[in-house]
């Protein structure tokens, strides 16, 4: 959306208000202002945020998510227009702190309600497209890491923000194998948490098949640039497989909480190993059509109903669409 903006008007002068850590992947944007919101220390990012832009009033504020903590944060820019969601999809006093809404949309995708703002802002609604910039450095990170005797590379971050969203560390070792027995090096990539480092080490020892395990190693601008230079992605509903459509790199998502129609990877839901459409069917029966489109399911063991097969299978197809 940011980009589209740019493009339709080049004179613009655009503020982007972001996380410490999204931050650090989108540095380096050309033409982009970056101001820093670090959640984590409390109200006084609200402070800082407030003292860094009280002298600037904007033409055009996009409230463009729907917590309570981003609405706190539109308290602390002056703006002219405050651009928000319709009715129907405010939560969290939304409604409040904008003057102005977008038009009512039924059961778009994540992605779609954000290019819904365009028509505020005279903005053509065209297809999206992402330049996220990566250093010389990143991609001299990369070549150290690619196995030289392999011409293909499979990426697979097996662990997202909430555990009981990653898969079984044994399934993600059998499509490894899989992977590595059709002529794929594999890469474990993900952050440096103590769940992510362990849940790694468990498919490491479970491969019979080597796999380099980069799990805690990468920056934000190095794992993208790995996933761009990868031929494929695996990964459940994360960072990291929206990072892999940025980068227009195949990825097959893992769902079976959230409904992949509204958060999988966006243009590539043909990819996604869906468990949340027939555990939605078993729980809600007929009823299942009317389900609210963010639904999301609950329980540890909705993920061992991604079988093996089914990822492989999807492995074989996105090799085959992709002439890999």
């Amino acid at each position: 959306m940011v980009q589209a903006i740019q493009a339709r008007h080049p004179a613009a002068r655009i503020t982007w208000v972001i996380g410490k850590a999204e931050a650090t992947l989108l540095q380096g944007l050309p033409g982009i202002e970056l101001v820093v919101f670090d959640k984590k220390v409390g109200f006084s990012a609200y402070r800082e945020l407030r003292k860094q832009l009280a002298s600037r009033t904007f033409d055009a504020l996009l409230v463009m998510q729907l917590a309570l903590r981003a609405n706190l944060v539109s308290l602390c820019i002056s703006a002219k227009r405050r651009i928000g969601y319709d009715k129907a999809r405010s939560k969290e006093l939304h409604s409040l702190f904008i003057n102005e809404r977008i038009q009512p949309a039924r059961r778009p995708h994540v992605l779609d309600t954000f290019r819904q703002f365009s028509s505020a802002l005279d903005v053509p609604l065209a297809p999206p497209c992402w330049h996220i910039p990566v250093t010389h450095d990143d991609e001299n990170w990369v070549t150290n890491q690619l196995d030289e005797s392999r011409q293909r590379g499979l990426v697979i971050v097996p662990a997202a923000s909430a555990a009981e969203r990653n898969w079984l560390p044994e399934r993600y070792a059998a499509v490894a194998d899989y992977a590595c027995n059709n002529g794929f090096s594999v890469y474990l990539c993900g952050g440096p948490g103590a769940t992510e480092v362990a849940l790694a080490q468990a498919v490491s020892s479970h491969c019979k098949t080597p796999v380099r395990n980069l799990v805690g190693q990468s920056t934000l601008k190095q794992l993208f640039a790995l996933i761009k230079q990868a031929d494929m992605v695996i990964a459940p509903d994360t960072g990291p497989l929206h990072m892999a459509v940025a980068a227009g790199t195949p990825v097959i998502g893992l769902y079976a909480h959230s409904n992949p129609a509204r958060t999988g990877p966006y243009g590539q839901q043909q990819h996604v190993a869906d468990a949340y459409t027939p555990l939605l069917l078993k729980k809600l029966g007929d009823k299942a059509g009317q389900a609210p489109w963010g639904l999301r399911l609950k329980g540890d063991e909705l993920m061992t109903h991604i079988s093996i097969e089914q990822v492989c299978s999807l492995f074989d197809q996105v090799k085959e669409e992709n002439n890999l």
